[in-house]
Parts: structure tokens; sequence; C-alpha cells
């Protein structure tokens, strides 16, 4: 079957706040993977949508994060109902609405092609003729407080189709983009896992910020054998490609001369082009093969001091064309 081409631009963790330039680029597809607000108040929502409204795609595809946990109805009611001093019912309603009524804000903006995705498999026609298949999860282990969390050790069940193109995720897998500051692992093992078994095209998650960037990773030719794959045993390390990190682009008194030099200049561009370009098409310097590769990416642009400092990726890649 032929392909299509097909650019798609990937954000995550906005948290109520609007950019400070539109992105200059268009895509066919935008994907923001969770945490749209800080405090899930009906305004950071508004603010979140007037934001995926601004990018320039016909289609914008939407997971919730743990922030925005009154899209997460027990887990909201759960909430108010421990407040340590009793909730003022009309306070809370004015602040962050009645239950389902941020979810309604999403589906109202279906019309400016926001679409809102609860846990599962998804498949969408594109204008282009591609055919795209996502599998969608908001979930992230924690021990509970905010929205869509499972308790590590029980795990969750990340059912993803084996023809999936995309997932989207809020959290990392274990192993993947998902060094905290204090150089800890936040990853589930669960979701690398299911990953590993369906080996989609992207991988694309937020929630841990400083593990912003892109990586291209070659799976080992026995990982469907694995009966536990982790991010040891199932990538081939030798052939996979770190295509950005923060470190990359991040000032440091140890850099020489010419890590210096690189930086800005990668810095520079960045800025100019409003997100960190990737392109994995036929002919590029790095082909992605699908089910032997699988493009990680950890979109979060909210960097220090709250403001959204890091960069969304725009990435080219090749969809099988749909049949009509």
């Amino acid at each position: 079957m032929s392909t299509v081409k097909t650019r798609i631009l990937i954000i995550s963790d906005t948290h109520g706040m609007e950019f400070g330039e539109k992105p200059p680029r268009s895509a066919d597809v935008a994907i923001h993977c969770g945490d749209l607000t800080n405090g899930s108040k009906l305004e950071e929502f508004r603010t979140a949508i007037r934001l995926l409204k601004d990018i320039n795609a016909p289609l914008k595809l939407v997971v919730a994060g743990n922030h925005d946990f009154t899209l997460d109805i027990p887990a909201f009611k759960h909430k108010v109902a421990e407040a340590a001093l009793a909730l003022d019912s009309s306070l809370v309603a004015k602040e962050y609405g009645l239950c389902g009524e941020a979810r309604q804000l999403l589906n109202d903006a279906r019309g400016d092609g926001v679409i809102f995705l609860d846990e599962g498999n998804h498949q969408f026609e594109l204008s282009s003729g591609a055919l795209l298949k996502v599998y969608a999860s908001p979930w992230t282990p924690a021990l509970g407080g905010w929205g869509f969390q499972y308790p590590p050790s029980k795990g969750h069940d990340f059912s993803i189709d084996n023809q999936a193109d995309i997932v989207i995720t809020h959290g990392p897998p274990k192993g993947i983009l998902d060094f905290t500051h204090a150089r800890e692992r936040a990853g589930c093992p669960y979701l690398f896992k299911a990953i590993a078994q369906a080996r989609p095209s992207i991988h694309c998650f937020g929630h841990i910020h400083e593990g912003w960037g892109a990586r291209l990773v070659a799976w080992r030719t026995n990982v469907e054998r694995l009966e536990e794959p982790n991010h040891f045993n199932a990538i081939d390390h030798d052939q996979s490609v770190l295509i950005e990190k923060l470190a990359g682009i991040t000032l440091s008194q140890y850099d020489t001369p010419e890590d210096l030099r690189e930086k800005l200049i990668k810095i520079e561009r960045y800025s100019r082009d409003g997100c960190c370009v990737t392109s994995h098409c036929s002919g590029d310097e790095y082909p992605l093969r699908k089910g032997e590769h699988t493009l990680f990416v950890n979109a979060a642009i909210e960097g220090d001091e709250n403001l959204l400092s890091q960069k969304p990726f725009l990435v080219d890649i090749e969809l099988l064309r749909g049949v009509s």
C-alpha cells in the first residue's frame, strides 16, 4: 500500500498557559499529551482551548493529565470530599465547574478540530487520505491525590492495538526520557512493556518536564519473545539515535567552546522555527521503519519559572493511505 507524508505537532504540559507566539508551522495533526491545566479550573481549560485553536492543524487530539483532575469524575468528587475544610459547593462550581462541565468545554470545541480522547484505540482518516490509528491513555503511576492515577505496585492495563501508529499517553514509559531532576526513573514499566509489544511509530507523552526530548529507538529482533521487556533488554542501543534532550540546549559552565557554539546554533534555530523539527520518512537520515523503530517524544513544554520555554516537536512520518 502507498504511504502519505504526515506532519505532526506534539505538545504537552501547558498548565493553563498560552504560547508567547503561535507555532509558526502548520501540521496535519496536533497532539496535546495532557496537563492542559495547572489546577483544573474552568478558566484554565478555556485558555487551553484557545491555545489549541491557535494551532494551525485541522485535527487536534487531546488526552488529560493528572493536573486535569476534574475530567476524572471519581477523583474530582474524592478531592472535594476529602478537603480539610468543608468546601462551599457554589464556590467549587464557580472555579472548577460541575461534574462534567470541563469535559463539555472540550466537547464544544470539536467544531474547531479539537478531539478529546478517552482511553482506548481510535482511528482517523486525514484530509490527505492517510489513515491514522491512535491509542490514548491519561493514566500515570502515583499514590493518588490527582486525576487518572493508579498505584505503581498494581500497574495498569495499556491495551494498545498492534496496528497503532501513534500512542499518546500523559506519562512516559520507564527508561525513556523519564529522568527527574533527582536522576530517578519516573516512567511506568507496564507502559514500556505494552509499547515494546505494539511497537508504534511514535509514542508521545510529557509529565516529566525535565525529560523533554526525542529519541528514535531501534527494537531488538527478539523483542516479541521477551517475557518482561524493559529498556535494558528490548532496545538495540547501538542502533538507536538521540534526536534531542534538554541538556543538549541548556548552557553549562562545563561546556567546551564547541559545545557552546553547537547549543547556541540549536537554540537560535528552535526559537526561529518555534519548534524542534525532525523527519523520519524514507530517504531521511534516520528513516523510521514501522515495527523496527519507535520515535519517543517527551513534549513537555513548561520549563523552569513556569514558562512555556521548551519547544514543541514537529515530526514528519509516513502513514499508510486509507482505502476509500
